[in-house]
Parts: structure tokens; C-alpha cells; sequence
């Protein structure tokens, strides 16, 4: 008997309707996160993923598509991507989004043929302290990440192990 996965879509929408969701989507974490807003116009370079998709039936995976912004311009395109082994079953749709902080960071992450969260660089996951600032430990990290659901932002998650390449689109 053979079991199946969850498959994952391979190509995401078209350059158009990537562009509108991404912008869409950083827009949506500035008006829930004040202090996101401020990170972001520090940042060097952001990767806004608005769709990934997760699933697995004992095998997992989960895939996106999105776009590298610097100076608010969509420069480049990436795909994200993990596979996973374990008790699982079900599916998750959210957001990531992802401020390089310093330009050594963008640079290293830029010019990788396929950049490895946990492996190429570390990303510190954002978090809130009282009245929704971000921890003091998170603001001076290089790497920035933003992971948000259809309830809101989402805490004490990891990215270990994604990678994230460039494509054509």
C-alpha cells in the first residue's frame, strides 16, 4: 500500500500577482507591528514570503515563493523550501518575512547559490517584549525574520534548516 504526501505547488502566481501580495504582506506586519515598521526602514534588504505552504502525512515539505525588496524595489525572486521526516499530518499556510539588517548579511545572503537558514547564516525569530517592542537581543542581530499566520504573528518557531534559492520568474 502506498501513502502519499501532501503535494506542494511547484510554481506560485504569476510576477504581477507576486509583487501585490508581497507588498501586501509587509504591509500587513507594519500595521500589526509598529516596531516591525522601524526595522524595516533600517533594513538593507527584506524577503517578504506571503504564501508558504506546509503539509505532510509522515513525510513533509513546504514551499513559497516571494521577493528580495531593497529600497522598496522588488530586486530578485527566491523560492523557500524544507522537507521533514516524523509524526505529522496536516497543512499550514503563512508568512515570512525575513530583514537583513547589516549589507555584509545581504551580500552573503545575495551572492550563495542556495542560502541554508541555520547553515549560511543565522536568522534570530522576532520577539515581542511589553507594549509589542522587540527584544533588544533581536534588534541587533543581523538577520531578522517575521513569521505570521492567519492569527497574527507566531513566536518561538525556527527556520533551521530552510533553504532558499533564487529564481526566474
Amino acid at each position: 500500500m502506498v501513502i502519499s504526501c501532501l503535494t506542494l505547488p511547484v510554481v506560485a502566481s504569476s510576477k504581477a500577482e507576486l509583487n501585490a501580495t508581497v507588498k501586501e504582506t509587509l504591509s500587513g506586519l507594519y500595521d500589526e507591528s509598529p516596531a516591525a515598521r522601524t526595522l524595516g526602514k533600517e533594513a538593507k534588504g527584506i524577503l517578504v514570503f506571503p504564501k508558504i505552504i506546509k503539509g505532510g502525512l509522515f513525510v513533509g515539505g513546504e514551499y513559497g515563493e516571494g521577493a528580495l525588496l531593497i529600497n522598496q524595489q522588488v530586486v530578485d525572486y527566491y523560492n523557500t523550501a524544507s522537507a521533514s521526516v516524523g509524526l505529522q499530518l496536516g497543512a499550514q499556510v503563512r508568512s515570512q518575512i525575513v530583514m537583513f539588517m547589516t549589507h555584509e548579511a545581504l551580500e552573503t545572503f545575495r551572492n550563495s547559490k542556495g542560502w541554508e537558514a541555520g547553515v549560511d547564516g543565522s536568522i534570530a525569530i522576532a520577539e515581542f517584549g511589553v507594549g509589542e517592542t522587540i527584544a533588544t537581543n533581536t534588534v541587533q542581530e543581523p538577520i531578522i525574520a517575521f513569521i505570521s499566520d492567519n492569527k497574527g504573528l507566531m513566536y518561538n518557531l525556527t527556520l533551521e534548516g530552510t533553504k532558499m534559492t533564487k529564481i526566474d520568474k
